[in-house]
């Protein structure tokens, strides 16, 4: 059984076997969990593409008995399908050009294709801006020039760019009759968006060092409780509301700090502090919402991290935040449950699906309820355990839903489904 994927970046093992720099694994953690599950399968020969159209050419090459390509297009999908010749083509995520031309290419060559929902477009840019002031959202001429010059972040830009992926995403689902996911939330989506399609439940392996070593443990934080936030930089992941929960929490715990996995926004110094925040809204936003809150030096970014920097940021939280106003199955969150670490995430989307309120972790109400955020936090940081059984729970029940053996056997499943129904 040889399957193509095609995945929208660049894996890690796929840098390796092209002779390309790879410094880490910070984005693409569940392919690559679940790329290195399917290698353990019987029968089951992989060829994965990546596209980056940063690439002038095409590059391949082979590891671990996988064949990868890292492709600047999908203009050559014809000749690349009928040179590969794969039983079946699974296309990892719904949104990206690529995916539509292989799908459309594929289906021409009577190959099946098994799309994978990551996301749901749809919801995402619904929620996208939640709870942003309407002067952040719209960018002027002015703006609009410098943007062409040097690329910012503006909302409007930034909002049609996810409409569109929406329309993109809603257009293929439309012709897809293979549609696999791991949550009632996405399952409703492809139900409503693909009516046509079976659906095929198997849940996401993670990133393989997430399953190894020391988990999380309780201490003594006293006045200074750690919060980490996997994700600041827009406003779909929520930093604003967490914002307005510092308040509350600053009264009780005068020493808090909020870590925000990733980049801090940009300053260049007074002299291009305009021009920047003119191109970076959000950031604007935030800071100065942090400011006028007098939460700015309870804030730090971490910078970037790779996959054992980011196991260490769960470990030495108190507690992991995931306030996000849409998700279907987070990652960041099935990593800290594996660890152990106490979480406190929105009802948005399928995180529902992945934590039981009161069980293996809390669930607030509405995304924007900052009130509420801080409430909940709130009680969790006050358990007399610090929040160990939630976590013990989380990690339980990770533990069964992220399994590799388990989910590649389902997946594998899935091929063997579709190609024998395919046959008759």
């Amino acid at each position: 059984m040889h399957v193509f994927w095609l995945v929208s970046m660049v894996l890690p093992q796929a840098a390796l076997a092209c002779g390309l720099p790879s410094a880490s694994d910070v984005s693409g953690g569940w392919l690559t969990g679940q790329l290195t599950a399917l290698q353990k399968c019987r029968d089951l020969q992989l060829t994965v593409a990546c596209v980056d159209g940063r690439r002038p050419q095409a590059l391949c090459g082979e590891h671990d008995g996988v064949t990868y390509r890292i492709l600047p297009g999908f203009q050559d999908f014809p000749q690349l399908l009928q040179a590969v010749h794969p039983d079946l083509v699974h296309i990892w995520g719904t949104e990206y050009a690529a995916a539509a031309a292989m799908a459309q290419t594929a289906q021409a060559l009577d190959i099946p294709v098994l799309v994978g929902i990551q996301g749901v477009m749809e919801d995402c840019a619904a929620h996208l801006c939640d709870g942003v002031p309407e002067k952040y959202l719209h960018s002027t001429p002015l703006d609009r020039a410098l943007d062409h010059l040097i690329p910012g972040a503006l909302l409007d830009k930034l909002q049609a760019n996810f409409d569109t992926l929406a329309r993109s995403e809603a257009s293929l689902l439309g012709k897809i009759r293979h549609v696999t996911g791991r949550t009632g939330f996405d399952r409703r989506a492809v139900e409503r968006l693909a009516p046509q399609a079976r659906y095929y439940p198997c849940n996401e392996t993670l990133r393989p060092l997430f399953y190894e070593g020391p988990r999380w443990q309780p201490r003594d934080f006293g006045r200074a409780p750690v919060l980490l936030l996997s994700q600041g930089n827009y406003p779909l992941k929520n930093l604003h509301t967490v914002l307005k929960a510092l308040p509350a929490l600053l009264q009780r715990w005068p020493d808090a700090e909020l870590r925000i996995a990733g980049w801090p926004p940009l300053d260049k110094g007074p002299l291009f502090r305009p021009l920047v925040d003119r191109l970076f809204p959000y950031q604007r936003y935030c800071r100065q919402l942090a400011a006028e809150l007098g939460v700015l030096p309870h804030m730090h970014y971490t910078g970037p991290l790779d996959a054992a920097a980011m196991r260490q940021a769960y470990l030495d939280a108190d507690l992991f935040l995931l306030p996000s106003s849409s998700e279907n199955s987070p990652n960041s969150l099935g990593e800290a449950m594996l660890l152990g670490v106490p979480c406190v995430a929105s009802r948005a989307g399928g995180i529902p699906d992945m934590l039981t309120d009161g069980l293996e972790g809390r669930l607030y109400g509405g995304s924007l309820d900052a009130a509420a955020l801080a409430q909940t936090v709130a009680e969790v940081l006050s358990a007399p355990d610090g929040g160990a059984a939630l976590g013990q729970a989380a990690h339980n029940r990770a533990v069964r839903v992220h399994d590799p053996v388990t989910n590649a056997q389902t997946m594998c499943g899935i091929y063997q489904t579709i190609l024998q129904e395919g046959a008759r």
